[in-house]
């Protein structure tokens, strides 16, 4: 059987059913190929690391597997895909962060778990650009309040062929528990 066929025969791939068919093919191409159903994948850039300094947001970073503030860190990803399970390993110049995403049960969300904390977003097309929305999140399985989970602001886009990424997270009493931005390049694809 043709290998496009067995592609036409699986399930789409994590990112690609949450988007839907029809929104899909509008985002922009470096967006679509870091977020396919390449198995493995492999990527490199910079990204540039913030959060409040003082010792609860350091300690909670340090909980949750966050990587420390710092300008122009190099940045490698990872991607690990198993059907609609992802596994993304990112390792900043001080710090890894490991989180585990897939699909909720009901297929309409997205889940991450990071450590002890899973979080729940609903992802949306916004031009070229996947708007991750922040609906609920749960503590070793239970569950927290929304007023204490604060603002998340996720954005995946593109700017010169470059996949470009946008995450600031900010918790009450807290503030900036920590924010990273910059740009990855796939350097390899299996």
């Amino acid at each position: 059987m043709p290998a496009t066929h067995d592609r036409l025969m699986r399930p789409l791939a994590l990112f690609p059913a949450l988007i839907g068919t029809a929104d899909w093919p509008c985002l922009a191409p470096a967006v679509q190929r870091m977020h396919d159903d390449t198995p493995l994948l492999h990527a490199r850039g910079i990204a540039k690391v913030e959060g409040a300094n003082h010792w609860p947001a350091r300690m909670l970073r340090r909980l949750l597997g966050l990587p420390e503030p710092g300008d122009d860190q190099p940045l490698a990803l990872t991607i690990e895909r198993d059907g609609p399970r992802e596994i993304w390993t990112r390792h900043f110049e001080h710090g890894r962060m490991r989180s585990t995403l897939e699909r909720t049960a009901d297929g309409a969300s997205l889940r991450e778990q990071l450590g002890p904390i899973a979080l729940y977003f609903t992802l949306h097309r916004d031009g070229e650009a996947i708007d991750w929305q922040l609906r609920q999140g749960r503590f070793l399985g239970l569950p927290v309040p929304r007023a204490l989970l604060g603002q998340v602001l996720s954005r995946s886009t593109a700017e010169q062929g470059r996949y470009v990424f946008h995450i600031d997270t900010r918790l009450p009493l807290l503030g900036q528990l920590i924010a990273y931005r910059g740009w990855l390049e796939i350097t390899d694809e299996r």
